[in-house]
């Protein structure tokens, strides 16, 4: 099994920045991808963003794109997402995922096998 735990969630004003982190243990696999999504009360999760496990692909909502970036350290088996420009159609609860033998271009929750609790994120209008 993998345990995924996020961190670096907070309340943040519309158009500042927030850094969320995701933090992998037990285990975990030499090749891997991961993403992000969040889940709004009321609403589907949806996809945020996903990387490759060498870090060289990477995808994003169209929602996010051009404001968050994801990121990754294997050596430290972390993964970041730093959200820039933030909304308050950005608030939600963000989880990050673990999709095992992935290429970092999976959109669906159900494509990942391993998830995280989950860290809130609140933006302020």
């Amino acid at each position: 099994q993998v345990q995924l735990v996020e961190s670096g969630g907070g309340l943040v004003q519309a158009g500042g920045s927030l850094r969320l982190s995701c933090a992998a243990s037990g285990r975990t696999f030499s090749s891997y991808a991961m993403g992000w999504f969040r889940q709004a009360p009321g609403k589907e999760r949806e996809f945020v963003a996903s990387i490759s496990w060498s870090g060289s692909n990477t995808y994003y909502a169209d929602s996010v794109k051009g404001r968050f970036t994801i990121s990754r350290d294997n050596a430290n088996k972390k993964v970041s997402l730093q959200m820039n420009s933030l909304k308050p159609e950005d608030t939600a609860v963000y989880y990050c995922a673990a999709d095992v033998g992935g290429q970092g271009y999976d959109q669906y929750p159900n494509e990942y096998d391993y998830w995280g609790q989950g860290t809130q994120v609140t933006v302020s209008s």
